[in-house]
């Protein structure tokens, strides 16, 4: 117990000795410090001189902005500028703040997008379409691009099948279909390197090399095309006699423009659907569709034709009675299916009949009104089945028909 109290008087001691010992705040009196102003305070504080301007070489020229002689440490207008420099009229250099005119007309006419390179795919159809919208003529749809696989989907499962050999000829522009066979029958025709004498030989065109008379057949087919004709009086619907002019003839416009509405298509053969005669206007169809003009030409498809007849002189109730009768031709009794006197117009002078036949046989509306004892002035087909000619279409003019004009006339394609 001494002995911790000897340590304990040692360390305090050792501890006042060096200034670490807590002072006794009973023992001692404590000292305060006399209070400081602001007064008493005095600062010098100085700051470096701002770095002189760089001068601008003597033979320089300046602008306004150094014809002015601005404070030289604080920037004119309180921004600051990038010279340019800039040759005078005089031909000496000179420094202005603004950039020179002929800078800025060169970045208002410069073009920021680089131009754009045109395929020459592109070029040549604009220039198709160009020249086509310049005769009048709509330009034709682009065909759509198919993978090799859907091509072969399409010609392995949609595809026509094989076709006699004689209309493919037909289809094609050769000739009639009569006109065809003969050729077949007289050796012209070559299927795959032999002579083909059969006109029922199935063929493919597409796949078949087939020449008439040393000229190769072309692959691709015409398209079907089907055309309403108001035809004029003086033309015939055939095209073997001369001393007639040919409906056909009327189709010549088409024909010749035939290459830029279908390029790469070969041209059709055009032939007409039934006849009228040379004296008769009127409704007749046009096409190169042998199919269509069977079915619409054959008695079995029960198709109504209506004609309008103007007659010269009176027509009383016995002459309507006496066409409804019917008449004789050919050895069948051929009856209309209905007749009636149209109402006077003023503008014309003569009465008209509206005859309405389904038969169609070989001058039959005009052998009704010779029989019942009336003179023809002027005989017009005005419909067939449910297509009507259009009125505003003017003699020896055509129109293109639509899927909706071809099922008006029973045709389902």
């Amino acid at each position: 117990m001494a002995t911790l109290s000897s340590l304990h008087h040692i360390t305090t001691a050792t501890l006042s000795l060096l200034g670490l010992a807590k002072p006794s705040l009973s023992g001692r009196p404590i000292r305060c410090l006399p209070p400081i102003t602001s007064s008493s305070l005095q600062f010098n504080l100085k700051f470096a001189p701002p770095s002189p301007k760089p001068k601008p070489p003597p033979n320089l020229k300046s602008d306004t902005v150094l014809d002015s002689d601005p404070d030289p440490d604080s920037p004119p207008n309180g921004q600051f500028f990038i010279p340019w420099i800039v040759r005078g009229e005089d031909g000496n250099l000179k420094l202005q703040a603004h950039p020179p005119a002929s800078f800025i007309n060169a970045l208002a006419d410069a073009k920021t997008q680089k131009p754009k390179k045109v395929d020459k795919e592109v070029k040549k159809k604009k220039k198709e379409i160009s020249a086509v919208g310049n005769a009048g003529i709509e330009p034709p749809a682009p065909p759509p691009k198919l993978s090799k696989a859907a091509r072969r989907f399409y010609n392995e499962n949609f595809r026509d099948p094989p076709q006699r050999l004689s209309k493919v000829l037909a289809a094609a522009g050769v000739a009639s279909r009569r006109g065809s066979e003969e050729l077949i029958f007289n050796g012209k025709v070559t299927v795959n390197g032999s002579v083909c004498n059969a006109p029922q030989t199935r063929v493919d065109p597409s796949k078949d090399i087939i020449y008439v008379n040393g000229n190769r057949l072309p692959k691709k087919l015409p398209p079907k095309v089907y055309l309403a004709l108001n035809k004029p009086k003086g033309y015939i619907c055939s095209s073997g006699e001369k001393e007639f002019r040919s409906v056909l003839d009327l189709f010549e416009d088409y024909l010749k423009t035939w290459d830029k509405i279908n390029p790469g298509s070969p041209k059709p053969r055009l032939f007409t659907v039934g006849r009228l005669d040379v004296a008769t206007t009127g409704l007749i169809i046009v096409t190169n569709d042998g199919d269509f003009a069977q079915k619409l030409s054959h008695p079995s498809s029960n198709l109504t034709k209506e004609y309008i007849a103007t007659i010269d002189g009176e027509v009383r109730k016995r002459h309507l009675i006496s066409i409804s009768e019917g008449t004789e031709i050919e050895g069948v009794l051929c009856i209309p299916d209905s007749v009636e006197l149209l109402p006077k117009q003023p503008d014309l002078s003569r009465p008209r009949i509206r005859i309405v036949v389904h038969e169609g046989r070989n001058h039959e509306v005009r052998e009704l009104v010779k029989n019942a004892g009336l003179e023809m002035h002027s005989l017009k087909r005005v419909r067939i089945g449910g297509f009507r000619l259009p009125a505003d279409l003017g003699l020896g003019k055509h129109i293109e028909l639509k899927q909706s004009d071809l099922r008006a006339m029973g045709w389902k394609s």
